[in-house]
Parts: structure tokens; sequence; C-alpha cells
């Protein structure tokens, strides 16, 4: 889909996005740089994907994606499972809780997980559970017993140790009881995963130019030194995440067109470290991409 090229945000303005990237072990400059080089930005002519021509736009056209992938898994199996990230992709999701979707969708067979979590009580303000749960999972009739948060629902708070033990127990019971297969690799398998990214290009809480955490863990991972705050962190391991059915990586956003336009084909500075978000994008398997107009805006036609 080709459309107009909106106007960047000055490079001054992508400079202070990109500091956000900053970790202890990671510098942004090369990406700033990238990021002030219209002449390698328009030099890029690699493109794919779907390219919304506003937010709305890629809510609606989310909500159809995912309806329509329920109703199909569902005509073959008894639930289906769908993990869910935080950020901005929880009020994305609002055109599902909408006519015609909110009366058409199944959602007493909706399983519902989570990539990450924040190790905090589940009424924390921090935490990616309240977040889905106070935006969607509360105005859909999906039983809580269908839902799957990484944290205890007692609103104790363990160690990231013990929380990604805790969620290793949880999904290993239901990949022993057969609500979730396991892929030909050995991980659990489900049906969809809806994944954002983060301005430096996180998935989950895996991030950049750090080793996976922790790797002894088989399908749930944690960190307790993250970047970002809170530092204690449960992620599902790469493996996991890339043994989905159906992966949709959902970016809306002028402050994540940086980590876009390097993920999909702009020009890459020496040394860049892969970012996260790049593994998935990578791999043989397909992945759908909603994108706006502000994400893709160093990708768009001027």
């Amino acid at each position: 889909m080709h459309l107009p090229h909106p106007q960047p945000k000055t490079c001054i303005n992508m400079q202070r996005y990109a500091t956000g990237m900053a970790t202890p072990t990671a510098s942004p400059s090369s990406l700033t740089l990238l990021l002030c080089d219209q002449s390698s930005m328009a030099a890029s002519g690699k493109k794919s994907g779907e390219i919304f021509p506003s937010e709305e736009a890629v809510a609606e056209a989310l909500a159809e994606y995912v309806a329509e992938l329920s109703a199909r898994f569902l005509k073959d199996k008894q639930f289906f499972t769908v993990v869910l990230s935080g950020g901005t992709l929880i009020h994305t999701l609002r055109k599902l809780l909408e006519s015609p979707y909110r009366d058409e969708v199944k959602w007493s067979r909706w399983k519902i997980f989570w990539v990450d979590e924040r190790v905090v009580s589940l009424k924390s303000q921090d935490s990616n559970y309240k977040l889905a749960f106070d935006e969607f999972l509360s105005k859909v009739p999906i039983s809580q017993n269908n839902i799957y948060p990484m944290m205890p629902i007692d609103g104790s708070i363990p160690t990231p140790e013990e929380a990604a033990d805790r969620y290793n127990g949880i999904l290993k019971e239901l990949v022993d009881s057969k609500i979730l297969p396991l892929s030909a690799t050995g991980y659990p398998k489900f049906d969809l995963m809806l994944l954002g990214t983060g301005p430096s290009g996180t998935v989950g809480s895996l991030f950049p130019n750090r080793p996976q955490p922790n790797t002894d863990k088989p399908w749930v991972t944690f960190l307790d030194d993250a970047p970002e705050k809170p530092p204690g962190r449960v992620t599902l391991v790469f493996p996991v995440i890339d043994s989905a059915s159906e992966i949709a990586l959902v970016v809306t956003g002028i402050k994540f067109a940086l980590v876009v336009y390097v993920v999909m084909g702009g020009h890459r500075p020496p040394g860049l470290p892969k970012l996260p978000v790049e593994r998935i994008q990578s791999k043989q398997r397909s992945v759908t991409r909603f994108l706006d107009q502000d994400a893709a805006a160093f990708l768009l036609p001027k």
C-alpha cells in the first residue's frame, strides 16, 4: 500500500527517542545517526508488510484479523489460545469490543496468556495483566479460569525466578492435558502471538545487545536486572514465541519509526547488534505486520 509520506519528526526529536533506547550495555548513537542521514533513508527500497493510514485503521484491520483467526481455529479445536503483550497493543485491540466482533467472537473458548510480565502485583500500574484486564479482558465474556497471568492471582510477589518456574509449571500442565500442543521442536504451540515492540526493538522482556538470560529454563525465563524499570521480568523464550501458529506484529506511532525502518530493510549501521524483534522477522514462518503511517514514516516514499 503506497501512502503519502508523512514528514518525520526532526532529527533532534528522533535523537530524543533514540536516547531512550540506551541501556548499560548499548549506545543508541549509531541509530541516531542513521535517522539523521536522509540520503540513507531515501536509498532503501525494501518495503513489506501492511501499512495503514492511521492507528484507527490498524485497529480495525487487527480486529478483523483476530476474529477471523478465532473462527478458523475453533472449527477444529476446543480453544483458541492467544498470547498478549503489553504497551499500546492492548489499546489497538479495542475494535474487538465493538459490533460485530463482540457478539460474534466465541469468547468463552479463548484462553489468554502473556509473552512477558513485570514482577509486580497484578494490581500495579506496571502490570501487563492489569492493563489488559482493565482495557480489554474485563469487557468481554472470557472466564477467569481461561486467563493465565504470569503473576499469582493472590497478589503475592515472588522472585523473578519463582515467577518463571510457576509459569513453566502452568504451561506444562496445559501441555500434559493436551490443551496446548507441542511444536515439532518441543515448545508449547500457541495459536496467536500478538506482539508489539519497543523503541529499542524489544520483544517481550528480551532486550537488545544482551544475551538471552537464564536459558536453563525451558519455556519461560526471567531477568532481575532489566535495563528498564522495574528490573524484575518474566518472559517467554524466543523458541516459544517462534512456535506460534500465527504471529502478528503491531506497531503504531512515530517513536517506533526508527526500529521499524531498521527491521524492514533500512540501511544498517556497521556494528549494530541484531534486535530482538528481528529474530521473529528472520524466520521462515509468516509474520503479519500491522503498521500505521507514523511507524512506517521512514519506509514510505516522500
